[in-house]
């Protein structure tokens, strides 16, 4: 001990003031550092010099106090000062300061975590909060669904303008009055086509012109009858004779003009025979001639023999004459014959061929032959029928003969009065089933046969239901599609409800497609009610073909029209892509009572999209209104759109029915007034409140969740280790972290728009800087004291 000592101890005075100029020099540096914290030195006594311990106190004596001698200070710690600094406003939202307890969670470059209470934050070209050196800021991110996800910390990123999303809609708000005075829905609208026909059944070739042709009498001007010797049985009287040329058939000509008379005795060896000569050549076409004695009883003319000569010779008696002359012929006209197969045991009948004739008579005692019938080819098939028209009525055409199979020649000669009262041909030809072939479908238009379907790839079917256009669906059509397919397609396109559409109240009536089996067409009845009354226009059904797309008009006409009022509405929903989706919503009056009113809703959407089939309907149920027009129950609020896209599917929503009543109104209204689906949006804008919860504003006005700011916080802040550049890193002294949501469990809440600022107390550094001034100078003036002692001492000299 000495001065020496006194040296040393100076000097730590020296460096303690020096410390405490560096920590105030570096509070006053960052008085402008967001988030920074100034830290305060705090010195110990270094070392104790102990001269003597002190004695106790005894019975003579109070006791010494030990001597000992201080030999400097040290700076025991330099510990920051983590108390709040001020919250001040900023211009940017991504800015965050934190109000109370807690450090914001970085990542550093090398992966590592450090803290900050710099709450200055941008976004990089990865949308992605950094800190002004280049830390991503952590929390927790989202999922597909915009669910926080808290299970992990990472960064955290905010895609303006790069995401988009879409709100599936949930409710439909309806609006309005369904009065209880509009008509009830009682009947259904029927529509029928025109008939149709299956071509798969064999059509008989068509006649030509050379096949129909008119049959004259014989030319018996040369023929005479004489008595003759030869033997035979003609008893005397008076006898007229006329003749038929025969063809292989054993078909007839007209009858000739009258041969004779001639008178006999009846002697024999005189005129027991009579002989007929000069007889007309047989024509083509006919194999022998025919001819006919009058009866001397009835005079009638019954056949006497036949000959292929031009000579006859007579010999039979009144009773050996065989039968009577067929002196029908058809009167002067113009005639034309349709042609069919048919089968006499099942009735099946084909198509006819297309009319043959016509063919003209302009005189009487004419017969028209025709020729080259045709036979079936098939088994189907074991008759031909042949239809004619009268003088009287040329555009009726009647049932004039069935021949049998294979037959090649008719010669007609049926009087109009005998056919009149017969079975009039079947133009459209043989019914349709529900299993015929659409490609073989019929339709006649005029005289003309059409296969509508017969080169369709696909039908394309634009109906109306309601006087409101439907959406165009489509069909494609195969060699196996069935007018059955035609009938379920049109069914479910035209968004008619079959009556097990609503289980809980069955819809009244047979709603749907059926074939007629009475005109063999095909027939749909809608459900009741004009809001669903269904009609297919004359461009309705389109065909695509090779060649191209041209209309198809099978002519359904109104049979039965409906009857019962009501009301519709069109919204447009919104599946969970955004799509738009068009809905009808139609509402007939469907009973009405003393104690209340029931309508029937019903729901249509063309962008329906079924896992089969093309059905539009999407939904159905009755709403029920009390005496005084207050809703009371409605048995069905859901419609259902399926969706065959990646949309999550089926779209359902809800009809909210609260607003619409039963009042009496003079017309029944009824509209969507909003829905809470919206088309795809991009993120705009975005919120972080004081639990920092980051919430995207879309552009369609929808939010979602994209992240939250999670807070550390420790157990004791002033042993966190300082990195630099506002960064902390967990210390040995410090605790770990404690990860958690702003404003919970001891944490503070986040301030966004605003930064924490410096908390350095500019006054007290001051104060602080000065004491270490004046510190520094007292320690160097001890040491130039010393100094001075060291002198006086040195100067000391022995005589």
């Amino acid at each position: 001990m000495g001065l020496a000592s006194a040296l040393s101890t100076a000097l730590t005075g020296l460096a303690a003031s020096e410390s405490m100029v560096d920590v105030a020099g570096n509070n006053v540096a960052n008085a402008n550092t967001v988030g920074f914290k100034q830290s305060s030195a705090v010195f110990t006594t270094q070392f104790l010099q102990t001269m003597n311990l002190g004695t106790a106190p005894s019975g003579d004596q109070g006791g010494t106090n030990p001597e000992q001698v201080g030999l400097g200070t040290q700076v025991a710690t330099i510990t920051p000062d983590f108390s709040q600094g001020t919250v001040a406003t900023s211009s940017s939202p991504t800015d965050l300061a934190i109000q109370g307890n807690g450090f914001f969670i970085v990542q550093g470059s090398s992966g590592n975590t450090l803290y900050t209470r710099n709450g200055q934050f941008t976004l990089n070209s990865a949308n992605q909060l950094v800190n002004t050196t280049g830390q991503t800021l952590l929390g927790n991110g989202v999922n597909s669904d915009y669910q926080i996800n808290s299970s992990t910390l990472q960064p955290l990123t905010i895609p303006i303008g790069s995401t988009s999303v879409a709100q599936a809609t949930q409710n439909v708000y309806l609006q309005g009055d369904l009065s209880p005075t509009d008509a009830i829905a009682t009947t259904p609208q029927i529509i029928d086509s025109q008939t149709l026909s299956d071509a798969s059944i064999e059509v008989p070739p068509n006649l030509t012109s050379g096949d129909i042709s008119a049959v004259a009498p014989a030319d018996v001007s040369g023929t005479t009858p004489a008595a003759s010797a030869t033997a035979g049985s003609v008893a005397a009287g008076t006898y007229s004779y006329e003749i038929t040329y025969v063809n292989s058939a054993g078909q007839e000509s007209p009858p000739s003009a009258v041969v004779g008379p001639i008178t006999t005795t009846g002697t024999s060896g005189v005129d027991q025979s009579i002989q007929l000569t000069g007889l007309p050549t047989i024509p083509t076409g006919f194999s022998s001639i025919n001819v006919y004695r009058s009866d001397t009883t009835t005079g009638t003319f019954q056949l006497a023999g036949n000959t292929t000569g031009t000579t006859f010779t007579d010999s039979k008696s009144d009773a050996q004459l065989g039968s009577a002359l067929n002196t029908n012929t058809l009167a002067q006209g113009n005639y034309s014959y349709y042609v069919t197969y048919y089968n006499s045991v099942t009735g099946l009948e084909s198509r006819p061929t297309q009319l043959a004739g016509p063919q003209s008579l302009s005189v009487d005692g004419r017969d028209i032959e025709l020729s080259n019938l045709p036979t079936p080819t098939g088994t189907d098939f074991n008759s031909i029928r042949i239809y004619r028209n009268t003088a009287s009525s040329p555009n009726n055409y009647y049932l004039d003969t069935t021949l049998p199979a294979g037959t090649s020649t008719y010669i007609d000669s049926t009087p109009d009065a005998t056919i009149a009262g017969n079975a009039q041909v079947n133009l459209n030809g043989p019914a349709i089933s529900s299993g015929t072939l659409l490609t073989n479908l019929v339709q006649l238009n005029g005289s003309t046969y059409t296969q509508p379907f017969q080169n369709a790839t696909q039908l394309q079917y634009t109906g109306s239901k309601g006087g409101t256009t439907l959406t165009t669906q489509t069909l494609n059509v195969t060699s196996t599609t069935t007018v059955q397919n035609l009938i379920d397609f049109i069914d479910q396109a035209s968004g008619i409800q079959p009556s097990s559409a609503d289980s809980q109240n069955p819809l009244p009536g047979n709603p749907g497609g059926s074939i007629d089996t009475a005109n063999s067409s095909i027939q749909f009845t809608s459900n009741n009610g004009d809001p669903n009354a269904v009609s297919i226009g004359l461009s309705a059904l389109q065909v695509v073909t090779p060649t191209g797309t041209q209309s198809v008009n099978l002519n359904f006409n109104t049979t039965q029209t409906s009857v019962g009022t009501g009301a519709t509405t069109n919204v447009v929903v919104y599946d969970s892509l955004g799509d738009p989706l068009n809905v009808t919503i139609d509402a007939v009056l469907q009973s009405s009572s003393s104690s209340g009113t029931v309508y029937r809703w019903t729901a249509d959407s063309g962008d329906n999209e079924p896992t089969t089939g093309n059905s539009i309907a999407v939904g159905t149920g009755e709403v029920e209104f009390d005496s005084q027009g207050n809703l009371v129950n409605v048995t069905n609020d859901q419609v259902s759109i399926g969706r065959a896209s990646s949309a999550a599917a089926p779209l359902q929503f809800n009809l909210n029915f609260s607003s619409v009543s039963g009042l009496s109104v003079s017309s029944s209204s009824l509209a969507a007034s909003r829905q809470d689906g919206s088309a795809t949006g991009t993120l705009s804008t975005f919120t972080i409140d004081g639990n920092g919860l980051i919430t995207g504003v879309f552009s369609n006005g929808v939010t979602r969740n994209l992240g939250q700011v999670q807070l550390a916080s420790f157990s004791n802040d002033q042993g966190l280790e300082q990195q630099g550049q506002d960064l902390f890193a967990a210390g040995v002294n410090s605790g770990l972290p404690i990860v958690g949501t702003a404003g919970t469990g001891g944490s503070g809440s986040i301030v966004a728009g605003a930064l924490e600022q410096s908390n350095t107390d500019i006054g007290q550094n001051l104060i602080n800087l000065i004491t270490a001034s004046t510190e520094y100078r007292s320690s160097a003036q001890v040491i130039s004291t010393v100094q001075t002692l060291y002198e006086t001492l040195l100067s000391l000299r022995t005589d």
